[in-house]
Parts: structure tokens; sequence; C-alpha cells
């Protein structure tokens, strides 16, 4: 029997830049208190604040839309060394990504340009993936000056801000499903943005592999194939 099924196509695994502009952030309860410190500078209450949230709830997207605003750097936590700290401090205002990582992380130095900061009212805006108490820091003054940094944590999204965000990353990748193919993620993946993303991702490979548009059947069966089910 000859076998009928469209020929499947090369999917190219191409990176798709994340937009990180003002208007492509979406707003909801749970990071509505994160955006509100964000567009409240310059008045912030310190010169130092901290964003926390689980990876890919908005964090560097945040960060983004801060750093256009304040002209800043933006360095990983990484690329804080001894040596750069006062040419980091001396350029403005700051970001640092993902002080929650231990490879590569100076804690003396980032203690250093914190204080360093405070002294010359430099802003400097600090991400992490997870809350300072949580943190394996081995400098007790580092762990004293990020408790003292006002902040905000932005926390799992709702129901109505996971839809919202599914139907922007398929807008992004400028592919078109039905409000069905919505429904079944927001109900099947858990509340997290992070996970959202690899999902949407993973569709659209799949589609595109098969040369077929994504429907609700197709969806239903990639989540299953990346086990991700209700007891999420």
């Amino acid at each position: 029997m000859r076998d009928t099924a469209p020929p499947k196509q090369l999917a190219f695994d191409l990176p798709l830049d994340p937009r990180y502009g003002r208007e492509d952030f979406l707003v909801g309860p749970a990071n509505e208190a994160a955006y509100a410190l964000i567009e409240a500078w310059p008045d912030w209450p310190d010169p130092v604040l901290l964003l926390t949230g689980p990876p890919g709830s908005g964090k560097s997207h945040l960060a983004a839309i801060w750093a256009a605003r304040a002209h800043a750097w933006t360095v990983p936590a990484a690329g804080v060394r001894a040596d750069g700290v006062t040419h980091l401090v001396s350029n403005g205002a700051l970001v640092i990504e993902d002080i929650h990582r231990e490879e590569g992380r100076d804690e003396a130095a980032l203690f250093h340009l914190l204080n360093h900061a405070r002294e010359r009212r430099a802003p400097v805006l600090l991400t992490s993936a997870r809350p300072v108490d949580t943190l394996a820091l081995r400098t007790a003054d580092l762990r004293s000056r990020l408790r003292l940094a006002p902040g905000a944590q932005i926390l799992a999204p709702d129901d109505a801000l996971l839809r919202a965000v599914i139907v922007k990353l398929f807008v992004d990748r400028q592919l078109v499903v039905d409000l069905g193919v919505i429904e079944a993620l927001a109900l099947r993946i858990d509340r997290s943005l992070g996970r959202a993303r690899e999902v949407v991702a993973e569709l659209d490979r799949d589609a595109l592999g098969r040369g077929r548009r994504i429907t609700k059947p197709l969806a239903l069966a990639v989540l299953d194939r990346m086990g991700v089910g209700e007891e999420e």
C-alpha cells in the first residue's frame, strides 16, 4: 500500500530572539509588584534592588525594560570580577543577572560592588531564581547586603496570565492556533512561564517536522511525549 502521509520536513532548531520591549511584557497579579518596582524608577527606595522568581518568570524581561530606561549595562553575576568593579559602577546603572548561580561567582567582588554602588548612589538591579536565604553564599556580609536590598518576588502566574503568555508565545513564532490548543496547554502544564515556553517551542518543532498545523490532538500527543500532565 502506498504511504499517503505527507513527507516529513527538516525542522531547524533556530533560536528565537526574545522580545524584551515594554509593550511585550504581560502584567498580572503574579508580577504586578515587580513591574511596579521597575516603573517606579528613578524613585527607588534604595540604589540596590533585587528581583526574584523562578526561571522563565520574566525577570530578564523586566531587567531589560529597566536597562533600556536607565541606560544600564547588563552582566551575569559571574562577570563581576574584583578588577572590574570600579569600571562597572562608574559607567552608571547596572543589571547583574542570576546571582543564584554559583559557577564563576566571586562573592568578594560582588560585595565590593554593592558597597561601591551604595556609596556612589549608582542604581543596581539584581536578579535571582531563588530567595536570598536559600542561596549557597559563604560570605555572611554579602548575604546581609542582599537581605537588606528592597525588591519584589515574581510568583507563579494565575490562569489568565498563563493563557495570555501562551497566546503571546505562539504569536511571537507567527503561529495561528485554535482556542482549544490554548486551553489544552493551560490545563495540562504547571503554572510556569518557563514551562509554557518549552512546550510551545516543542510544538513548533514537531509541527514543522510533520508539515502539519498545530491542532489540539497534536498538542496533547506532544504533551504526552514530554511527560507533561495534570500531576505537575
